[in-house]
């Protein structure tokens, strides 16, 4: 019974799983790794330091993407001054 119960649970997660489409998951898996190793050996909470890491690394993928993205607001600064 354990063995078919897992099985649908199985069946049913990788089904949603492809039916969910391409995920945009920009440095998720660099922060996971980082934060299950860091969280394991921080006291065995390596899954907890992975849900973390995997925030933090889309976070930043993200804000680091907007910031190459953002057109510069305002005029270019003047590297010769006028006011001596």
């Amino acid at each position: 019974m354990k063995a078919f119960i897992a099985a649908t649970v199985l069946a049913v997660t990788l089904g949603a799983a492809v039916a969910a489409g391409p995920a945009q998951a920009a440095g998720c898996v660099s922060g996971a790794a980082v934060g299950g190793v860091a969280g394991h050996v921080a006291g065995h909470h390596g899954v907890l330091g992975a849900a973390a890491g995997c925030a933090v690394g889309h976070h930043e993928a993200v804000k680091n993407e907007r910031a190459n993205t953002a057109p510069s607001s305002g005029p270019a600064p003047n590297s010769s001054s006028g006011n001596r």
